[in-house]
């Protein structure tokens, strides 16, 4: 560390001001917390960056998702401490904390203009010639396959939109109960063989064939987009619309604390457009989250139109809910029943360190066929594959 952390002159007033630091980041720290962060300094041996660091974590991180904050700072802060202020916007350009604030519609939220001007600080930050050291040693197209679509900057999510349109997901044929002439099936068809001997004068002809025909399942997509799912709802919309567009019997909803129907509004081709109508149809952005309503609403209303055989449904959430898991175990169990798949789409497994701790997580969990991540452009391209049987 550049700033040593064990000059007893200065220590109180860096804390103090790596506090400040936290809290412009969002997470909810006070002057309480400065005086505790310093009680525990002064329990451990401050020239052990180990000990330092914990002391600090344990005093100032309440919240698992604050933890990549935390150490982001941490390391930014202890770096250069004067410097701290650019640091601060290159920071808060590349990690968002869902926070309280005002009901708004959401059209401007799913912008790509909207996205450059709360990034537009941490882009002069970096083309200011001090480069922040948070980039992975990989090549450019690694990094944006591998990097969290939350700490991406504007010119990667843009990358990552234009990568969502040429993503191909041909779903797994699924076979139907109708058949169809096939020369070489299985199946005697012996109606089309009669009425070729009528034609013939009862001319014996070989034997007419058939097989069972196959189509393309239906694809729903049940998307959460409530505060704790921000930073992903708006890019996976993106995916959405490139699914839509890109077959046919494919739906999409959303829900927070109800459930809505876009699909409609995500046949419009241009995606700017068909984004900006569903920001003004859609009316609970960024809020609560009530998993059980929404499954509920859709097994009655939608359930039985929709998932006709083969159907498989992506159900995009991280489980956190607003009413503690109720109700939801026994919606996703109708779900399950209704359709041939349920693949449950959570960015929390990003994290090493996920455990099903929520109850709205544990009761999902057990009804699901498949539970996997999905925060990165590598894994939707897992899921793509996954979907079209490709390995």
């Amino acid at each position: 560390m550049t700033t040593t952390p064990g000059d007893p002159g200065r220590l109180p007033e860096n804390v103090a001001h790596f506090v400040r630091l936290l809290r412009g980041a969002g997470l909810p720290v006070g002057p309480g917390h400065t005086i505790t962060a310093a009680r525990a300094l002064d329990a451990v041996d401050i020239t052990s960056k180990r000990q330092f660091f914990w002391a600090l974590y344990g005093t100032l991180v309440s919240r698992h998702e604050h933890r990549h904050i935390f150490e982001s700072a941490f390391r930014l802060f202890w770096r250069d401490p004067f410097g701290v202020d650019e640091a601060l916007s290159a920071l808060l350009s590349r990690s968002q904390i869902p926070v309280e604030r005002p009901t708004s519609k959401a059209p401007a939220r799913l912008s790509p203009e909207h996205e450059a001007a709360n990034r537009s600080t941490g882009e002069l930050a970096r083309d200011s010639g001090e480069r922040i050291a948070l980039r992975m040693a990989f090549s450019p197209d690694e990094v944006s396959r591998t990097r969290d679509f939350e700490e991406m900057t504007p010119a990667e999510l843009r990358q990552a939109r234009e990568a969502m349109r040429k993503l191909e997901l041909d779903l797994r044929p699924v076979r139907t109960r109708r058949h169809r002439p096939d020369p070489r099936g299985r199946l005697i068809d012996l109606r089309r063989t009669l009425r070729t001997t009528v034609r013939t004068g009862g001319n014996p002809l070989p034997l007419q064939r058939r097989s069972m025909a196959t189509r393309r399942p239906v694809l729903v997509t049940l998307c959460d987009i409530s505060g704790s799912m921000e930073a992903y709802a708006r890019i996976l919309l993106h995916f959405c619309h490139a699914l839509t567009n890109a077959a046919d019997r494919v739906h999409t909803f959303v829900f927070g604390t109800r459930l809505t129907n876009i699909t409609r509004l995500l046949k419009d081709r241009d995606v700017d457009r068909a984004l900006d109508r569903v920001g003004d149809t859609v009316t609970d952005w960024y809020g609560g989250t009530r998993i059980g309503a929404a499954l509920g609403a859709f097994n009655l209303h939608w359930s039985r139109r929709l998932l006709a055989q083969g159907a498989v449904v992506l159900l995009v959430t991280d489980g956190l809910d607003r009413e503690g898991g109720a109700g939801i175990r026994l919606q996703a169990r109708r779900l399950r029943k209704s359709c041939r798949k349920l693949v449950w789409l959570n960015p929390l497994l990003r994290y090493r360190e996920f455990a099903p701790r929520a109850a709205g997580i544990r009761a999902l969990l057990p009804e699901v066929d498949e539970h996997r991540p999905v925060h990165n452009l590598d894994s939707l391209e897992r899921l793509a594959h996954a979907l079209s049987g490709r390995r």
